[in-house]
């Protein structure tokens, strides 16, 4: 995240500055909620809608947060209600089918573990893991883009980061099929 004197100013209710705040974002919303959705195309859908959103409510933005950050937030927002609807829309296709589970995702490979790990997060955890790491804002600022606690964003970092450890050792171990670093006793 750019220091604060480094930031674009932006105007409320200005459509040349929600201009420079689109081009300027696009690409940072777009790859978060890849990670968060697991499939391009929704993703495509869900920061078009998260863009028209945030559009309507320029005129109402207020300037004491980063635009960035609220853009985020909307984003993640219009995400994870994607992903309720998807959860759902599951859940009535088991149902049609009595009890036969939906097919996975042709589209992942095991080349792509971490982010296949990723996706297997609670949504929660894995927006602040890639607010934090993947787009360098600070817990205070992932804080105010999710409207959550401070404190609540270092738990889901925490828990975020002690899953992701232990299911990417776990592959680790399957796929070589040793035990991990941690479990092997040391002579010394």
């Amino acid at each position: 995240m750019q220091p604060e004197q480094d930031q674009p100013r932006y105007r409320p209710g200005s459509i040349e500055d929600f201009d420079r705040l689109y081009e300027a974002t696009y690409d940072r919303l777009f790859a978060t909620l890849i990670l968060l959705l697991r499939d391009r195309a929704a993703a495509e859908d869900c920061v078009q809608d998260a863009f028209l959103s945030a559009f309507k409510a320029w005129p109402r933005w207020q300037p004491d947060a980063p635009a960035e950050v609220w853009l985020h937030r909307i984003a993640i927002n219009v995400a994870l209600s994607h992903r309720r609807r998807e959860r759902l829309r599951e859940v009535g296709q088991v149902v049609r089918r009595m009890g036969v589970q939906p097919h996975s995702d042709p589209t992942e490979s095991p080349a792509h573990e971490l982010v296949r790990e990723l996706r297997a997060l609670p949504p929660k955890n894995a927006a602040a893991l890639v607010l934090r790491h993947l787009h360098g804002y600070s817990n205070r600022e992932i804080a105010h883009a999710l409207g959550v606690p401070e404190r609540t964003i270092a738990s889901r970092l925490a828990a975020a980061r002690a899953k992701l450890q232990i299911r990417l050792a776990d592959l680790r171990e399957t796929d070589s099929g040793t035990l991990p670093w941690r479990r092997v006793p040391s002579d010394k």
